[in-house]
């Protein structure tokens, strides 16, 4: 398996991973088929966060196919140039076997070199497996959005997470 930063060459399998990772997947914020991601806006997408300096995307690869993906969105004021918004999505075949924890892990090393102070996320707080993950990587619980979701129906809580780097 090959971890590394995505560029705009994998516009295309990245739109096609995180279609089929929504579609998998009943705690990603948009459900299958709820949004229009295009190849070419992808692309464009791609090159901004590459200049933007704090936001980029970490992919797996696993015989030349993108199996997942980290997103990481810094934010865009002075104030909170230091802080990454994050949102992973892995494969439903390939959970449960390291993929997310490398992937956080290159994650903090580009931080570090990018003056990243906070990482934070928001998760589903039925979804054990991602608490767990986030958690063995050292985030914190800092606040529930309460009923912030709508799932099958039901008005779902979020929790806020994050992890401060450095000192």
């Amino acid at each position: 398996m090959l971890l590394r930063e995505v560029n705009s060459r994998d516009a295309e399998g990245l739109v096609r991973l995180i279609k089929q990772v929504e579609s998998e997947s009943q705690y990603m914020l948009f459900e299958a088929g709820e949004r229009n991601l295009e190849t070419e806006h992808q692309a464009k997408r791609i090159e901004a966060m590459k200049k933007e300096g704090n936001s980029t995307i970490f992919v797996a690869e696993e015989n030349a196919d993108l199996i997942g993906y980290l997103i990481v969105i810094g934010g865009y004021a002075k104030r909170n140039k230091h802080s990454v918004y994050l949102v992973i999505g892995i494969l439903s075949q390939y959970r449960g076997l390291g993929i997310g924890t490398k992937l956080f892990e290159e994650l903090e090393k580009w931080a570090m070199v990018h003056q990243i102070h906070r990482l934070e996320l928001s998760v589903v707080a039925h979804n054990e497996a991602g608490i767990r993950l986030y958690r063995k990587m050292g985030f914190e619980i800092e606040g529930t959005k309460r009923h912030s979701l709508v799932i099958n129906g039901e008005y779902v809580d979020e929790y806020y997470m994050s992890k401060l780097l450095g000192s």
